[in-house]
């Protein structure tokens, strides 16, 4: 038996070759590996460092119903190399693995990141035999015993949070113990296996239509914390059971039994599972999610637009609702280029001459909207010192655009049964077909080289579901070719076009995954068009975007006080601003408040890219009354309050990282602001009273110099 044993960036990962050459993951923690945890009547069996699943080989072992545990050739696979090497980024480990009778070969690849508590994970599986092979299932990464720190029942000590996610209600982070999610132990520190399986999956296009693919186990008797989020913007799956009296957690990308996947290897044909990250923190939660925003920065793609951050203003909400036409649009330019926006977008709509939504696809401009062509209108959002933008979804084709049945045939189509694929009257592109490619990248050109676009808000409004069978070995297959062609098409566009601004929106927030947020660089957080609610969608975004990515609306509303304009504001104001709203129509104290805002905005913009989340009031529900969100700095942090309907006109914050420090509070907006606050030093809390139901406030918080 031989052991490694890693410390790096915080992270202990411990590896074990058995006697059998079986190659074990028996330990990932920000705390040290106890040995005496691993005692169990099986040992460390169930500690497979990857499962691997192919057709046509049995299943031994125990009752594992759709487990993802004792896969073959998974269970049989011998150690073969180990590599330690460094690059650019950090260290990077691979373990590679044989399996003498289908002759597989497996390769785990661990990439750290320098100073961060963050491993991205992958899988690439070679048929090295002279026979095909089908792979069913793949895991990207495969952790045993995820319960054994400390020495509380794993009922007690555990929780495991679940990212949910939904059409205007999304980010809504959620924590259960282990009984409420059926997975209660019967007998405490007996051995037991069951068939339960509590997952969280996504199957088709849209990524985040349930779960952001993302999810924390806490052991809160020993504050450590195990966090990941599995890069794929299709379909995924993770799950947590128990087996050989442990508790496992498995992530991967499709699979045969959640998302009708598989695909078949011939002799030396290779397939690279999705990506994921996994890290650990024993600091807290806020340090945890910290951790990940600072992975999420690092293997994002550079754009001038995360470090500028500048105010996007949009048509559409509460505005002109897909409705754009010329006359309307001159108004709303002059409004927004007086109030300091940066970015100009067109909504959907320009495009078709009546319904829009069944006609898209063209991409020629209306002139019925627009008589004296778009180009009049994008170069008077330049002459106002904004970059213009427009509306597109380069996806899909709607069922009355001239284009389908003159120009593609059904191989650029999504197709099931020979059929093609329907979802709300359009039809789902397949970019793994070159043809397609050439079209999109064709629109990209014309609209940056005939209308001078620099912005693109790319929207995707439809679910095809499980894939397509166009030159695919299964279903899901199709699908996971059409999701890597379209990234790596969206690589080329950035290669072309290295200034092009382009916003990730499916639905609002749908697609909210860092395979795409590792290219766009900024993602629409939501469609809910009521601002009362978008707070705690606000509050929430940084579990599952860098804070400078998240656009948030704001959308000050005919004949409403100056209350409601602030909450709106502040909605946005420790994020991106994604204004909108009729700004040309509404009263003169809400544009000076708008105006205000983004003022603010604009003096505090440069520390959001590099600030940090935290949450003094945890992480926000719908029915919360009250609502926080803070940004950590060096030496200053930013602290947004929202007041809903509570009983109570007080709230107290904690801020632990201040407790006992000298500091300076500061209402930086609005400048109106007559209600009163207090910093109480020794609770390390900040008092606030909001006198009126549905206010805001936004904070600076300066620590004394000699707490340094």
């Amino acid at each position: 038996m031989r052991r490694i044993d890693i410390f790096e960036n915080g992270i202990y990962l411990v590896l074990e070759i058995d006697d059998s050459e079986q190659v074990k993951l028996l330990h990932f923690s920000a705390l040290p590996l106890d040995e005496d945890k691993l005692s169990s009547q099986n040992g460390t069996f169930g500690f497979n460092l990857v499962e691997v699943q192919m057709s046509g080989i049995n299943r031994p072992g125990e009752r594992h119903g759709n487990k993802y545990v004792v896969t073959a050739p998974g269970c049989t696979l011998k150690f073969s190399a180990f590599n330690d090497t460094c690059n650019q980024i950090g260290r990077k480990i691979e373990i590679t693995q044989l399996d003498d009778g289908t002759k597989t070969e497996v390769v785990s690849h661990f990439q750290f990141f320098n100073g961060i508590s963050v491993v991205r994970t992958w899988t690439e599986v070679t048929n090295k035999g002279e026979a095909p092979q089908t792979l069913e299932y793949l895991s990207s990464f495969c952790l045993t015993g995820i319960e054994k720190e400390g020495l509380k029942p794993q009922d007690e000590k555990l929780e495991i949070c679940v990212c949910h996610n939904s059409w205007q209600r999304e980010v809504q982070w959620k924590s259960y113990t282990l009984p409420q999610l059926g997975l209660e132990q019967s007998q405490p520190k007996v051995y037991q296996h069951s068939s339960k399986v509590f997952s969280c999956s996504n199957v088709g296009n849209w990524s985040a239509k349930e779960y952001i693919p993302m999810g924390m186990v806490i052991n809160r008797e020993v504050n450590s914390f195990l966090f990941w989020q599995i890069e794929h913007n299709g379909s995924w799956h993770w799950e947590i059971s128990d087996r050989e009296g442990f508790l496992y957690l498995q992530l991967s990308g499709p699979s045969e039994i959640e998302s009708h996947w598989c695909k078949k290897l011939k002799p030396n044909q290779s397939f690279v599972s999705v990506q994921c990250a996994v890290g650990v923190s024993c600091a807290g939660f806020d340090e945890a999610i910290g951790e990940l925003t600072k992975y999420r920065r690092k293997i994002r793609c550079k754009n001038r637009d995360n470090e500028q951050l500048p105010v996007i203003f949009n048509d559409y909400m509460n505005c002109l609702w897909g409705d754009p036409t010329a006359e309307k649009e001159f108004p709303l330019i002059d409004a927004a280029s007086k109030a300091g926006c940066g970015y100009f977008c067109i909504d959907a709509g320009w495009y078709a001459d009546g319904g829009w939504w069944d006609e898209v696809g063209q991409w020629e401009e209306s002139r019925r909207r627009f008589p004296n062509g778009l180009k009049e209108v994008t170069d008077y959002i330049r002459s106002k010192g904004m970059i213009p933008g427009v509306w597109l979804e380069i996806e899909v084709m709607g069922i009355n655009c001239p284009l389908v049945d003159a120009d593609f045939g059904d191989e650029s189509f999504f197709m099931r049964h020979g059929k093609r694929v329907y979802d709300r009257s359009r039809f789902q592109l397949d970019f793994s077909n070159e043809k397609v490619r050439k079209f999109a990248d064709s629109v990209i050109d014309r609209l940056v080289r005939d209308y001078g676009i620099g912005y693109i808000k790319m929207d995707y409004n439809i679910e095809p579901g499980i894939g397509t069978e166009n030159n695919a070995d299964s279903f899901g297959d199709g699908l996971l070719n059409h999701e890597r062609a379209y990234i790596s098409w969206l690589d080329g566009v950035f290669r072309r076009y290295p200034d092009l601004i382009i916003e990730n929106c499916s639905s609002g927030g749908l697609r909210m995954d860092y395979m795409m947020m590792s290219r766009y660089s900024i993602q629409s957080t939501s469609d809910q068009d009521d601002y009362r609610k978008y707070c705690t969608i606000a509050a929430n975004a940084p579990l599952a975007l860098t804070p400078e990515q998240a656009a948030v609306w704001s959308f000050p509303m005919y004949g409403e006080d100056k209350e409601a304009v602030v909450f709106n504001m502040i909605n946005a104001m420790l994020l991106r601003i994604h204004q909108s709203g009729h700004l040309a129509n509404i009263d003169e104290q809400s544009s000076e408040l708008v105006n205000e805002g983004i003022k603010v905005y604009k003096s505090i913009r440069k520390d959001i890219k590099n600030a940090l989340p935290f949450w003094s009031l945890g992480v926000s529900s719908f029915s919360d009354e009250w609502v926080s969100l803070g940004l950590r700095c060096e030496k200053y942090c930013y602290l947004a309050l929202w007041r809903r309907m509570p009983q109570k006109d007080a709230v107290s914050l904690p801020i632990s990282f201040l407790k006992g420090k000298n500091v300076r509070v500061s209402c930086i907006y609005p400048s109106f602001n007559e209600e009163k606050f207090q910093w109480n030093k020794a609770s390390g809390t900040l008092s606030v009273t909001l006198s009126k139901p549905y206010s805001a406030r936004l904070f600076k918080i300066t620590y004394d110099e000699d707490d340094f």
